[in-house]
Order: structure tokens, then C-alpha cells, then sequence
């Protein structure tokens, strides 16, 4: 699989969307082919998965509808479903990709929550290590991934795909 450049046009406008494209970062992934340009992992028929751009730590997933909505208690329930299947199978895929000690499992429903898409909810999924916040984070305001986006995007995909 030939390696995308990390600053794709579609990264590009996931940085710029609040100044200059008001599309949602989300429908445009959803629209895209599956590539390590996107960070879109797995599509089911009502959700898909994708990496986050910002992780917390290496394999930071999130699950997504395929439909464009910001409030949770109006999905239908087949919607619900999938994503909690979706959101299980990401549990097994990142257990035995990373061996995580915990996870952290959530919906920030609104700016105010915290949502940095607010507009379209999503769930994340972030594996976890005791002792995981290190200097950086908490004194530079950085976070430091030990592993490169792309990498992370071509074990995880294929741990997914190969899981059941």
C-alpha cells in the first residue's frame, strides 16, 4: 500500500474547517476512499470507524454515524446498536494490537462538553497505560504518539480486518 503524505487535501480541510470550509470533517471522510489519507478504518452499514487526527495515544478510534447528527437521543436504535458493535470490536482490535492497561470510552455531546466536532457526534475509543500523561502533556501542552499516524492506520486496519 503506498504511504499518503500526512498533509492530504483532506487533512487540510479537517485544520481549516471552522475558517475557511464549513464542511464537516466527518461527511467529507465518509465521502472519500478508505485510506490512510482519511484515517477511515472500517464502514459498516449504518456507522464507520476512523482514527482520530489529534489522538490522545496511538490507536485513538472513533466510531461515527454515517448520518450527520449532533444529538444522540435522536439516532435510530439500529444506528445505537451498531455503533455499540462497532465500538466492541474496536475494544478486541486495539486490545490485542497495543495491550492496553484501560480505556477510556465516550460521547462529548456539544462544544461545551468538549466536542471538537460538535456538530456530528462521535464515540471515542482510547486506549489507555498507567502513567500515559507524561511531562509533555502536562507541563508543554504537547502530546507525544510513539507511533506514526500511518502506521498506526495500516496495523490497524488490518488487525480489523482480520478480526471477526
Amino acid at each position: 500500500m503506498r504511504m499518503e503524505h500526512i498533509y492530504t487535501p483532506w487533512r487540510m480541510q479537517y485544520f481549516d474547517r471552522d475558517k475557511k470550509n464549513p464542511a464537516c470533517a466527518f461527511c467529507e471522510a465518509l465521502k472519500s476512499a478508505d485510506s490512510d489519507g482519511n484515517l477511515v478504518v472500517a464502514r459498516g452499514e449504518r456507522v464507520f470507524v476512523i482514527l482520530n487526527l489529534y489522538p490522545y495515544t496511538s490507536g485513538h478510534l472513533m466510531v461515527v454515524p454515517n448520518e450527520h447528527c449532533s444529538d444522540f437521543s435522536v439516532l435510530d436504535a439500529e444506528v445505537v446498536a451498531e455503533m455499540m458493535r462497532y465500538a466492541q470490536k474496536a475494544l478486541r482490535v486495539l486490545t490485542d494490537l497495543y495491550q492496553p492497561q484501560g480505556f477510556n470510552m465516550g460521547i462529548n455531546l456539544g462544544a461545551a462538553a468538549g466536542a471538537g466536532i460538535a456538530a456530528h457526534l462521535h464515540l471515542h475509543i482510547v486506549p489507555r497505560w498507567g502513567g500515559d500523561a507524561n511531562f509533555m502533556s502536562v507541563i508543554g501542552d504537547t502530546r507525544v504518539i510513539p507511533e506514526a499516524m500511518e502506521t498506526t492506520y495500516l496495523r490497524v486496519r488490518e488487525a480489523w480486518n482480520q478480526a471477526e
